[in-house]
């Protein structure tokens, strides 16, 4: 007999999903907003460059950080789970 899946275990399974792909997007705006100021530096350094690097930066941080805790909590609760079961 085949059991049903652990709502709970699924739910976090997909919260987990969601937070590794909030810390790579985060993480990528990053970079762009890295790449940004490089290219600025090597070319002229307009305002439209300073305010893209900008709103990467902005829209990494919203993104990151959330991502950050969320995958934290979500590998304490499956550490804490395993303990449980042992």
């Amino acid at each position: 007999m085949d059991a049903a899946p652990d709502p709970v275990v699924t739910r976090r399974e997909r919260i987990g999903r969601l937070a590794a792909a909030g810390r790579k997007l985060g993480f990528a705006l990053y970079g762009l907003a890295m790449l940004v100021v490089g290219v600025g530096v090597v070319t002229t350094f307009t305002g439209i460059l300073a305010a893209l690097a900008t709103a990467c930066l902005v829209a990494g941080s919203v993104l990151l950080a959330p991502a950050i805790v969320v995958g934290y909590g979500v590998r304490a609760a499956e550490r804490d789970d395993r303990a449980v079961r042992r």
